[in-house]
């Protein structure tokens, strides 16, 4: 994806490939050839089924998982080959908020050490008294107050742990942000409260993130591009209401034809998803296209021939045979 390459971009990942290597001889292709440019100010939003990479691709991007093969820039600097201790420096510019609120977060240690930790641990301040005054504010910005900061994980609600782990990110004033299934855990009715937060942390300052969920709709609302991934690979990548609205690859449409309809009526009328079957073993991938024993519209082609993600619209781009 050559062409979708961005000057500038804070992130750019280029052909990143990431595999799990198993006894007898066998891996799992976790990720495949992932190509994708994030800028500054800007959140990406990855999307597909439970086990089509997404968190995959997340862990090796901040390099919890050691790319298979790839390249990683950030910030201009390419990081895929660097030592852990080159790494350091920049661990404060990129963070990641987990799916699990809790476990997450340390048990023995209070709110205000868990919020303080990455500030000690950046060398950011020198004293409690110092860090105390950039906890409080942040701990009041993600709807907490001070009389939480003594308590411990375990004495607050799935929402509220969240919001501990969000201000535990975001007290670095990262540039990159990697949000993991952020509100995959919670209440429909605390999911729109931490996706504003987000929204309004962007706004202020002006960092990036990397938005990892299952909610197409929620995806939709806070995401400038939309990545859809099957089965380790992209298939599809471009502006977030270009892909809602005139989505091109057979698997984007079933994944839109899923979404639910809260009127019982106009559910009735909806069509069914057109994808069909279960999603094959990444262990042994499907030949050439890897969507085409699910794919309504497969070609003799599709089992033969990978397609290539290629430009097919105004920073559109989509990996189809139907678009040869």
């Amino acid at each position: 994806m050559e062409e979708g390459k961005k000057a500038g971009a804070l992130l750019d990942v280029r052909g990143l490939r990431k595999y799990f290597e198993l006894s007898g001889g066998q891996r799992v292709h976790a990720v495949e050839r992932v190509s994708f440019s994030l800028e500054s100010g800007r959140t990406l939003g990855i999307v597909g089924e439970s086990g089509c990479g997404k968190s995959t691709l997340a862990r090796t991007i901040i390099r919890i998982y050691e790319p298979t093969e790839g390249q990683i820039y950030f910030q201009g600097q390419e990081i895929t080959k660097l030592s852990q201790r080159s790494l350091q420096p920049l661990r404060k510019d990129v963070q990641m908020i987990f799916q699990d609120p809790y476990a997450s977060l340390n048990a023995r240690m209070t709110v205000r050490d868990i919020i303080a930790e990455p500030l000690f641990a950046h060398k950011m301040v020198k004293s409690r008294e110092e860090a105390a005054g950039l906890v409080y504010p942040m701990l009041e910005k993600v709807g907490l107050s001070r009389e939480h900061l003594n308590r411990y994980a375990h004495e607050f609600s799935g929402g509220q742990r969240q919001r501990i782990g969000i201000a535990r990110a975001l007290i670095l004033k990262p540039a990159l942000v990697i949000c993991d299934e952020p509100i995959s855990a919670l209440d429909v009715s605390i999911q729109a409260q931490i996706v504003n937060l987000l929204k309004d942390f962007q706004e202020e300052s002006g960092c990036a993130y990397l938005f990892i969920a299952h909610d197409l709709s929620m995806v939709r609302y806070v995401s400038d591009e939309v990545g859809v991934m099957y089965l380790g690979q992209l298939v599809e990548i471009g502006e977030a209401e270009e892909i809602y609205e005139k989505p091109l690859h057979p698997y984007t449409k079933g994944l839109l034809e899923s979404i639910p309809i809260a009127d019982p009526k106009r559910a009735r009328e909806k069509e069914k998803s057109s994808i069909e079957g279960d999603i094959p073993s990444p262990i042994h991938p499907p030949s050439g296209c890897r969507f085409h024993t699910r794919c309504p519209f497969r070609k003799a082609v599709c089992e033969e021939e990978q397609p290539p993600l290629k430009k097919l619209g105004n920073a559109h781009f989509c990996a189809c045979h139907l678009y040869d």
